[in-house]
């Protein structure tokens, strides 16, 4: 179960939690987690009821999640860049009674617990001295686990690319299944420590950073947020051998850590969440001699597929082999598996496949075929099994007829010694259907014209994948994940 999947490896006096300058062992997570799951149930909080989470990476996000789900109730982690009519939605949508807040948030929006207990109509736990005070009074009770490990222990709703956002239901064996597919894919051991820097709420953090490791019996050193300074000197100080990142973060790492002449204890480096550009992967490994390798995932699927292997061979631009137990095809429109190189939709299999989206019949027949999961991602398989993700099918621009994919043609801008980073879409045209356009960011001190980069990139574009339009922007936007937000560039 997800609330006590620590136990599998349970060493009491070994470390499992550093965070600042405190440290968590075993035991006293186990302690915390009984005394977080005593307090909720004693609140009322009962199996089936959906509980809303919006902490700051921290060991409260642990306890909470953990005292929640041991109850048999369904934990809904939230981004905490949400407006309160989006937080508003989601409790509507999910129907839960009760929110979890960090005092931290309520600080920084200058707002009341009862200024949004009046708002939302939700009772509202606030992780305050309070709090946890009435937890340490608490009677020391034999606490009686929820053990069903095919219920439901946790709604994670998609980023919302397109239309309303949708809550993934993922039971307790979808994600202590993954985890133990990413422990045997990244050789966890328990003399680990992995470093926790992505936010929580998201599953790519949750599942990797923090069940996995506690499955394994690791330790977990929790950043608040990722300032890359800290970042270099947490991984040096703490002697981090995990880091766990998405492509955005390593652009700004190379940066930070030009200057550094490695990481010693770092055994693994992982990039996740979004496509890495193959010229980011190759400076990575160059400038910050890190052992990097790409791998891939999505909510629906707890999250994790596929991952370059450890001890085979890694091959520059894709995923990777599936993990362990876990199936991979790509299909046409059919539901038909492709021959090798051939591009289509990549579907997956397994038990860290999602149940199905809350009360979205329709969505949930989309996106499961006969229990596989058809991702959105176009995809190509090679000889040796290794996947290619080519881009989101949705992003996908059509010109003339002709298939674009905007990760073809950021790989190439990427390439230009002057750039730091890019994003490519597709537009309206009357004539065309689409067209494309180019948005790069420039690195710090350069310059650089339209007619440059596009000279550039006629040697090894074919003309009609070449952008009609190249603007220069100080930045991309991105969502707390660090993900590019290709459709608010698309709304501009």
């Amino acid at each position: 179960m997800v609330g006590t999947i620590y136990k599998n490896v349970f060493r009491p006096e070994a470390t499992a939690i550093k965070f600042k300058d405190s440290t968590v062992t075993y035991r006293q997570l186990d302690e915390n987690v009984t005394g977080y799951a005593n307090f909720l149930k004693k609140l009322g909080i009962k199996a089936g009821e959906r509980v809303i989470l919006s902490c700051t990476n921290s060991p409260e996000f642990i306890y909470s999640y953990f005292g929640v789900v041991r109850n048999g109730a369904i934990i809904v982690p939230i981004n905490l860049l949400l407006t309160m009519e989006e937080i508003a939605y989601l409790i509507k949508d999910s129907e839960a009674k009760y929110m979890i807040i960090h005092p931290i948030i309520l600080q920084k929006a200058k707002i009341t617990k009862e200024t949004i207990q009046n708002a939302l109509d939700i009772e509202v736990i606030v992780l305050d001295e309070e709090l946890k005070n009435s937890i340490c009074e608490l009677e020391s009770v034999e606490f009686e686990d929820f053990a069903d490990q095919n219920e439901i222990s946790t709604f994670l709703y998609t980023s919302g690319t397109t239309g309303k956002q949708k809550a993934a239901m993922l039971t307790h064996r979808n994600l202590v299944f993954n985890a133990e597919q990413c422990r045997l894919g990244l050789k966890g051991v328990p003399e680990d420590n992995y470093m926790c820097v992505l936010p929580m709420f998201h599953v790519f953090a949750f599942t990797a950073c923090v069940l996995m490791p506690l499955w394994a019996g690791a330790a977990i050193t929790i950043l608040e947020s990722f300032q890359p300074k800290e970042v270099v000197e947490s991984l040096l100080r703490d002697k981090i051998t995990v880091f766990m990142g998405v492509p955005a973060m390593y652009v700004v790492l190379l940066e930070a850590g030009k200057n550094s002449s490695g990481f010693p204890d770092l055994r693994l480096a992982v990039s996740g969440g979004a496509a890495l550009p193959v010229e980011i992967f190759r400076q990575a490994k160059d400038i910050l001699k890190l052992p990097i390798v790409e791998g891939y995932g999505l909510t629906e699927a707890s999250p994790a597929v596929c991952f370059n292997p450890l001890d085979g061979v890694q091959k520059e631009g894709s995923i990777g082999l599936p993990l362990p137990h876990q199936q991979c095809r790509i299909v046409d429109e059919n539901n038909v598996e492709l021959p090798v190189n051939q591009v289509g939709e990549l579907a997956v299999w397994g038990d860290n496949v999602m149940q199905g989206y809350f009360r979205q019949e329709e969505e949930t027949r989309r996106a499961l075929a006969d229990g596989w999961l058809l991702t959105g991602d176009m995809a190509k398989k090679d000889e040796e099994g290794y996947i290619y993700i080519v881009d989101r099918k949705k992003d996908m621009v059509i010109v003339g007829g002709l298939n674009v994919y905007p990760r073809e043609v950021e790989e190439v801008i990427y390439q230009y010694s002057k750039v730091k980073e890019a994003a490519v879409i597709g537009l309206d045209d009357k004539l065309r259907g689409e067209y494309v356009k180019a948005f790069v960011v420039l690195k710090e001190g350069e310059t650089c014209s339209s007619k440059e980069l596009l000279r550039y990139m006629k040697e090894r574009l074919a003309v009609y994948k070449l952008p009609r339009e190249i603007e220069f922007i100080a930045s991309l936007p991105k969502n707390s994940t660090g993900k590019i937000m290709k459709r608010w560039l698309k709304e501009q």
